[in-house]
């Protein structure tokens, strides 16, 4: 029966794949992965025997006609990931779309994810969180998506690697200033697991004392923005500023409400300062 699994593999400790993922694994004709080498470990220790298809993220739209003319032909294939979840930061998006567009049976399995285990383990508020993946490589552009994200107050989480985190933290102290609490999260599962927080300042100084805590896999998870929600960031007032020439005060206030979480009563409150000072002038 031509199905496409979706299936999460362990990003450590091998032990942490569930039955049904054993079990899919086992039956399907194609187990397509990203480093079929990483995988083929994960098989063996658990006696699988499977055709490895290699599906990397800059062939995948190369390749995503032949998958789909496999599963058409009526084999079943599992997508993998090299660990965690796939589709998380790992290809397979244009796989999935382009099987939902030809109607072709879709089943994601739950599983492991370096994000999730992350946040859990971190002491960050759980209850609203916004992942971003990895940041851009290039210094300007990381530093434009940082300053977009100054004033989202939900937890945020990124994947890094251990080449790049401290360029990441500088940019993240110049953008959030040293105070925002940071957890830096590594080798989730495995022998040498770590999960450290602290002021992003204090977790630099941290860091560069002994660059060897930073081997391994790592995931920040950043704490939102918790300045005062009864007073407008500098960015918030000047957006406000902007549509309020064009909109009436209760849209901009709902506005305001759905983009940054804004109290309508502080949007109230910052128009009428604003308009009493200017008749006192």
């Amino acid at each position: 029966m031509s199905i496409l699994y979706i299936v999460p593999t362990p990003i450590g400790n091998l032990q942490d794949i569930t039955f049904r993922a054993l079990s899919v694994l086992k039956k399907v004709d194609y187990i397509v992965a990203e480093d079929t080498r990483r995988v083929r470990v994960l098989l063996e220790f658990y006696s699988i025997k499977a055709s490895l298809y290699s599906f990397q993220q800059y062939t995948e739209h190369k390749k995503t006609p032949v998958l789909v003319d496999k599963l058409k032909s009526g084999f079943s294939l599992a997508l993998v990931a090299d660990a965690g979840t796939p589709l998380i930061s790992d290809p397979g998006y244009f796989l999935v779309k382009t099987c939902k567009a030809l109607n072709i049976k879709v089943i994601p399995l739950p599983g492991p994810c370096a994000a999730i285990t992350a946040l859990c383990g971190s002491g960050l508020p759980t209850d609203r969180f916004c992942f971003e993946g990895f940041l851009p490589r290039k210094h300007s552009v990381r530093i434009n998506r940082l300053q977009d994200l100054l004033e989202e107050p939900r937890t945020l989480i990124f994947y890094d690697v251990k080449h790049r985190i401290i360029e990441t933290l500088q940019d993240m102290i110049s953008v959030f200033g040293t105070e925002r609490h940071v957890v830096l999260a590594r080798e989730l599962t495995k022998v040498w697991e770590s999960i450290y927080g602290a002021p992003i300042g204090t977790l630099l100084s941290w860091i560069q004392r002994d660059t060897s805590k930073i081997r391994g896999e790592i995931v920040l998870i950043v704490s939102g923005n918790c300045l005062n929600s009864n007073v407008l960031s500098p960015k918030i007032s000047y957006i406000m500023e902007i549509l309020i020439k064009e909109l009436p005060l209760k849209k901009v206030a709902i506005l305001m409400k759905i983009m940054y979480g804004t109290k309508r009563n502080v949007i109230y409150k910052q128009y009428l300062n604003k308009k009493f000072n200017k008749v006192k002038k």
